[in-house]
């Protein structure tokens, strides 16, 4: 049985909605922060970073959620959630993907610990304000990207789009969240409607507000 280790709405998320629209039997296995599951030996002996979310997949044991995202849809051709490859589009995809784990992702980082990089109560609210402004405009910027698509690869749903809706999700709380944007709002709308996200969000106990 294929096993997807993660925790409620971490990066896990995006790798979980594409099992599920692939439609493959697989466990959810849900780790528990509190008690610091994924921090345990017989985690860190699949995934020695201590980070969610790891596939086990038969003899493949792969982490880092962009590349679990890859692999899902380029074992599953049939479930059509990338382009063919050496395309235009098989192109675009890279971009996007690269572009949402490495920019937007990496920045979600800093929000989220800023203790991780500076001390002190008011150096940390200054840093996160700073990443927070960077955030806007990454959103900004796929807010326009989005005009006139259903989807961010056009009217094509594929893997990205799952990975972008997570990371719009994160943003729930933040001073100018995602939703509020003129593309990204009914965008978001639409992938929440798709059965795999909805399934997604039941399984890891999710409640509104879902983005």
């Amino acid at each position: 049985m294929t096993k997807l280790y993660g925790m409620p709405s971490t990066a896990a998320m995006a790798p979980h909605i594409l099992l599920r629209e692939i439609g493959r039997p697989f466990e959810l296995v849900l780790l528990d922060r509190e008690k610091g599951e994924h921090k345990s030996a017989a985690y860190l002996a699949l995934n020695p970073h201590g980070r969610v979310p790891t596939l086990v997949d038969g003899d493949l044991v792969l982490y880092e959620a962009a590349a679990i995202c890859l692999h899902l849809a380029d074992s599953h051709p049939e479930a059509k959630l990338a382009p063919a490859v050496g395309t235009p589009e098989r192109a675009a995809f890279y971009k996007w993907l690269v572009y949402l784990t490495n920019s937007v992702q990496a920045e979600m980082l800093l929000y989220f610990y800023p203790e991780r990089y500076v001390e002190g109560a008011d150096a940390q609210a200054a840093f996160k304000a700073a990443t927070e402004a960077r955030l806007n405009g990454h959103f900004d910027g796929l807010d326009r990207a989005l005009t006139g698509r259903t989807w961010l690869l056009g009217d094509t749903y594929s893997a990205v789009d799952p990975y972008l809706f997570m990371l719009c999700r994160w943003t729930r709380f933040m001073g100018r969240p995602a939703r509020t944007l003129g593309n990204l709002g009914p965008y978001l709308a639409r992938v929440l409607e798709r059965p795999a996200v909805k399934a997604a969000f039941e399984a890891e106990g999710l409640a509104a507000p879902y983005y």
